[in-house]
């Protein structure tokens, strides 16, 4: 699962290619730090670069794996986070968002009414979705698991 918990960067989901060469710079300036570049180079050239790792960490570190646009958006404040929602529409991406009565339900794919201030409310619903989303993960998993055997028993009985 990809998260956002900083701030939602205009044209994360429509302008993918370029947030995936900002993440792949990220990935580049964590080897020149792991493979001992930074070592060689002046002091504040590596400040520069540490500060530029941090920001690129804050802003895209939880979707540094994400290789395609996701199934799916789970936003807690739709009013909040419009320009995410405003991305999904054009995407057509189906969007599950927590609704509170300051918010507009017609954006909005999947509403699940609840408080979107409190912190426990948005604890319980978020851990409710991500147990959601990793039993959903093992069906397919097991799915796959069952495709693979069912097709070494076919091999196995051509044979």
């Amino acid at each position: 699962m990809y998260y956002v918990n900083a701030r939602w960067l205009g044209g994360m989901l429509t302008n993918f290619k370029t947030m995936r060469t900002r993440v792949d710079r990220l990935a580049q300036l964590k080897k020149m730090q792991e493979d001992g570049t930074f070592d060689m180079l002046p002091k504040k050239e590596v400040m520069k670069h540490l500060g530029e790792m941090e920001k690129l960490e804050k802003y895209l570190g939880g979707v540094k794996d994400m290789k395609k646009l996701p199934g799916a958006l789970f936003v807690v404040d739709p009013r909040k986070e419009h320009n995410a929602i405003a991305e999904a529409r054009k995407l057509h991406i189906p969007i599950v968002a927590i609704v509170d009565t300051n918010c507009d339900p017609d954006e909005v794919d999947y509403v699940i009414p609840a408080n979107d201030d409190a912190i426990r409310a948005i604890r319980l619903i978020a851990a409710t979705m991500a147990n959601a989303v990793q039993e959903g993960h093992q069906g397919a998993d097991e799915t796959e698991m069952t495709m693979a055997e069912v097709e070494a028993a076919a091999e196995a009985s051509e044979e």
